[in-house]
């Protein structure tokens, strides 16, 4: 059954003194705007890490729709780390295909701006192993660090091409109002950034972030009766790896992305090359130029050379990754982040992204992950007669 995007809303991200996870669910959905029905929705799933203070654990899911008077729909509260959105879109899309329900709501929200800095990391670490990651003095910055300081000493990437990732999504995230980080950067700026977790520096390291963001997804019947202007979701895949880097073969790669990917493309019907706008996971820098590799864009030694003459950037033709300013600038509320690339790409489809518009996008792919990539979720999106 095919199934659709319909509507689509998120927060501004960024820093929300004033709102709970409550407060910033229900802002998601009403950025929706009016004339939603709510009373179609059979189902809902919401991703979070859950990692702010304070916050309702045990049915989490059903304390969001309770405040934001939904139908009391069977709600589930999806966590996967990082990807804990992409895999509450994923639990909705495949609700809607299986013909089980005709209309679902996938949502993510997270609270981490009024976290301390300590417990923070603490949160962010627990995506990564316990035993022999975290316990052991390794924080997530630092799991990245290692990534990259191997691709570096094996040649394969150079320090200006990690940097030109935060430019790029910089230049990016000024133009989208909803972003975290709305300024631009220079390459200097960032090769001169406090070092975090060498090679890191801290402007290569998304902030962490409030926010809210939400989809309703329906079956093509339904979807029809809904909006002139659906989005299809045309293929989908998931997959796991080991969570720990000493368990990996390679700890420059990200084989679960690599799976799922092969797997949305062959749903789609579509590969690589088809792609027009992708939204990539780059909680760090490294974690782009990787997945520029995995997802088959491009050749992970030909990524920083291709990204100095403009590449993957809006204005420069072919694909654009990461119009919205990806995690780096946009900002990555843990729980949001998968959904909230819904999203934008819906926006870029319908061609209602304003200044960061990608012109003539027809085929969008949205890529999340959880950790340092022991899960992902790839999702591949057709606007209608595209």
């Amino acid at each position: 059954m095919r199934v659709a995007i319909v509507a689509a809303g998120q927060t501004r991200f960024g820093e929300h003194p004033d709102l709970g996870v409550k407060e910033l669910f229900a802002s998601a959905l009403a950025e929706m705007g009016p004339g939603v029905d709510w009373g179609g929705v059979e189902v809902a799933y919401i991703g979070s890490l859950s990692c702010g203070q304070g916050m309702q654990l045990g049915n989490f899911a059903p304390a969001l729709l309770d405040y934001a008077a939904l139908p009391p729909v069977p709600a589930v509260h999806v966590e996967n780390a990082c990807a804990s959105g992409g895999f509450a879109l994923l639990q909705a899309v495949q609700a809607v295909a299986s013909g089980q329900v005709r209309c679902a709501l996938a949502a993510g929200v997270e609270k981490m701006r009024d976290l301390s800095g300590e417990r923070g990391r603490y949160w962010l670490g627990i995506s990564g192993d316990t035993e022999y990651e975290r316990l052991a003095g390794l924080t997530f910055a630092g799991v990245f660090g290692l990534m990259a300081d191997r691709l570096l000493y094996e040649g394969r990437i150079r320090r200006s091409d990690l940097a030109a990732v935060a430019v790029k999504n910089h230049r990016h995230g000024a133009l989208n109002p909803k972003a975290h980080l709305r300024r631009e950067i220079s390459l200097e700026q960032v090769l001169a950034a406090p070092p975090v977790a060498s090679p890191l520096g801290a402007l290569d390291c998304c902030p962490t972030s409030d926010g809210a963001a939400a989809v309703i997804v329906a079956c093509e019947e339904m979807a029809w009766q809904l909006t002139d202007r659906p989005v299809w979701v045309d293929g989908w895949g998931a997959a796991s790896d080991t969570l720990a880097l000493h368990s990996r073969g390679s700890i420059t790669g990200l084989a679960a992305v690599r799976r799922a990917a092969a797997a949305a493309y062959a749903m789609a019907g579509v590969g690589p090359s088809g792609v027009d706008v992708a939204e990539v996971h780059d909680c760090f820098t490294v974690a782009e130029l990787i997945a520029l590799d995995e997802l088959g864009f491009c050749p992970l030694a030909e990524a920083g050379f291709r990204l100095e003459q403009g590449a993957f950037a809006l204005g420069a033709g072919g694909l654009v990754v990461n119009p919205s300013g990806g995690l780096k600038a946009k900002g990555h509320p843990i729980g949001a982040t998968g959904v909230a690339q819904a999203v934008e790409l819906f926006a870029q489809l319908q061609g209602e992204s304003g200044a960061r518009q990608v012109p003539g996008a027809a085929t969008a792919l949205a890529f999340n992950m959880g950790g340092s990539g022991a899960s992902a979720t790839v999702h591949i999106f057709r606007k209608e007669g595209g």
